[in-house]
Parts: structure tokens; C-alpha cells; sequence
């Protein structure tokens, strides 16, 4: 089932699919209004919470998929983004391109450690449709398809998209200048919604795809798998909630799956589509920060 949450007229609403029709959980008979909730409805009642979606889909009313689309916003309330990185060779190879200093980049693809850093905070979040950002003292910029790992309190729930939004330029200029390039105004997209854990049967094999358009034209398609990565779901989770008091919802994006070739530099004006397998399509439009 893929869960997505709305705003609408100030107030917060949930939306569920379940493949012959979408529904509004909230209006059920103490339906949860957020994704949160339900998943701690479910906990509670030691159920899935796709079961007990199936439970409030009974009471609830319908809802259009305009309606979902034209009111979506960031499909969990993550107090936390993290983000995993040099899991995929691509992006190892491109990070060793812009650095200064490219051996440590090998060292961590090949490591036992993965590396995980902070991303993103609920004020540096979009949602679909929203404008990401790029930084406007930086030269280079990328944006960064991730599948994305949801957790409540720590254990895996459900699966979104994530752009791992950054400046090519300030990191490589020294790896000690990440935290810049990573966090900042509007840095990270996560939709367009959750999907349970129990409706992906293998996370580490969904096909992704990005497409970048600009003034209308096609200027960057790619396309690969999660079978690439070379860590786990369940590893990077793992590294994450080692000796770290964890939020009660994070999300972990898992690395970065597609690079555009140098010198691809992301553009304010440009739209960038994510898609992957079983979860959707997260478009953003790009604006500078």
C-alpha cells in the first residue's frame, strides 16, 4: 500500500493506496492524520499497518488521485534525514572526480564501514511538487536519486523516494566542507509517499530511473537498479542507530544510484523526476537558495 500525506485548508490528512482505489483514512471513525499515527496505531495493536489500513479503509470515503496530487506534501513526519554514501560504484567514481583528495572515496566504497551523515531536518525538507534548492555560492551542482529507508524507532516501516540534493563544488574542494554541501535551505525531497515494507518484496532490486528537463527539453535521463548498491538496506540501518539516540521516525536515504556526466551543472528553473519501482514518481522543480 503506498500512504500519502495531504494539507489541506491547514489541516493534515491521510491518504492510502491499495490498488482498486485511494482513500481518505482520516475520515474513518478516529482515523489517523498522518502516517505517524498509523504506524503507531499498529504497533499498538501489534498488527501491520497495511492490516490496519485494511480495518479504516471500511469507514473511510474515497478520495481522487487529483485531489492527492494537488494536496501532497512530505509523506512522513522524519524528525531526521540521514544518508548513506559511496554505496553505488557511480557514485564513488564521481566523487573521486571532484575531490581533491579521491583515494578516501575508494577507502569508504570498499570499507567495512559505510559512511552516514546528517541531511536534513523537517525545516530543510520539500515535499512533491515543491522546489528543491541549490546553494547559491556554489559553482556545481547535482541533484542525487536515493531510494529511502523510513524507520520508527529504528526498525524498518516503509520505503520512499529521496533527492539527495548537492554542491559538487564546495565538497570537492575538501571533504571536510560536506556538512555545507549537504545541509542547507530546501537540500532534500522525500515522496511522493511510504510504502509499506510489506509491499516492497525486495528492496535491493527496484529499478530507478531520473529525468532533468529544462525550458521543456530532456537535457539528463538515467536509469539502473538497486541490485547496484553495494550495502544493504538492513546494513546502513544498522550503522545509523549504532550508539545514536535515534528520532522516533528517520529516514535513511541509501546512496546516490545516477550521476550526470561533468559538466552537468543543475540549473533554478529545471524540473527533476525521480522514479522507482513500486513506489512512484517524485517531481520537483529546482529553485536557488
Amino acid at each position: 500500500m503506498r500512504y500519502h500525506q495531504l494539507q489541506t485548508a491547514g489541516e493534515r490528512r491521510l491518504a492510502v493506496e491499495n490498488g482498486a482505489a485511494t482513500y481518505d483514512l482520516t475520515s474513518a471513525d478516529s482515523g489517523p492524520r498522518t502516517f505517524g499515527e498509523l504506524a503507531d496505531a499498529a504497533s499498538l495493536t501489534r498488527s501491520t499497518i497495511d492490516d490496519l489500513a485494511d480495518v479504516l479503509i471500511e469507514d473511510a470515503e474515497t478520495i481522487t488521485e487529483e485531489e492527492v496530487a494537488e494536496h501532497a506534501t512530505v509523506p512522513v513526519d522524519a524528525a531526521e534525514v540521514w544518508a548513506a554514501g559511496v554505496t553505488y560504484q557511480i557514485s564513488e567514481e564521481a566523487r573521486e572526480e571532484e575531490s581533491s583528495m579521491p583515494d578516501i572515496y575508494l577507502d569508504v566504497y570498499d570499507a567495512e564501514r559505510p559512511e552516514i551523515f546528517f541531511k536534513a531536518t523537517p525545516s530543510r525538507m520539500v515535499g512533491p511538487g515543491e522546489a528543491v534548492g541549490i546553494r547559491g555560492d556554489s559553482e556545481w551542482d547535482t541533484p542525487e536519486p536515493e531510494l529511502g529507508v523510513v524507520l520508527r524507532e529504528g526498525e524498518i516501516v516503509g520505503y520512499t523516494i529521496g533527492n539527495d540534493v548537492s554542491s559538487r563544488s564546495i565538497e570537492g574542494k575538501n571533504p571536510l566542507y560536506l556538512p555545507q554541501a549537504k545541509v542547507y535551505d530546501r537540500c532534500c525531497a522525500l515522496g511522493p509517499c511510504v510504502v509499506s515494507r510489506e509491499s516492497i518484496d525486495d528492496p535491493h532490486d527496484l529499478d530507478m530511473s531520473m529525468t532533468i528537463s529544462r525550458d521543456g527539453d530532456v537535457v539528463y535521463e538515467g536509469e539502473t537498479n538497486t541490485g547496484e548498491m553495494v550495502r544493504t538496506c538492513e546494513e546502513l540501518v544498522s550503522y545509523f542507530t549504532r550508539h545514536n539516540a535515534v528520532p522516533e521516525f528517520a529516514v535513511v536515504l541509501t546512496g546516490t544510484s545516477l550521476v550526470p556526466d561533468t559538466p552537468f551543472d543543475l540549473q533554478a528553473e529545471d524540473h527533476v523526476e525521480i522514479e522507482i519501482e513500486g513506489i512512484g514518481t517524485l517531481t520537483n522543480p529546482v529553485t536557488r537558495v
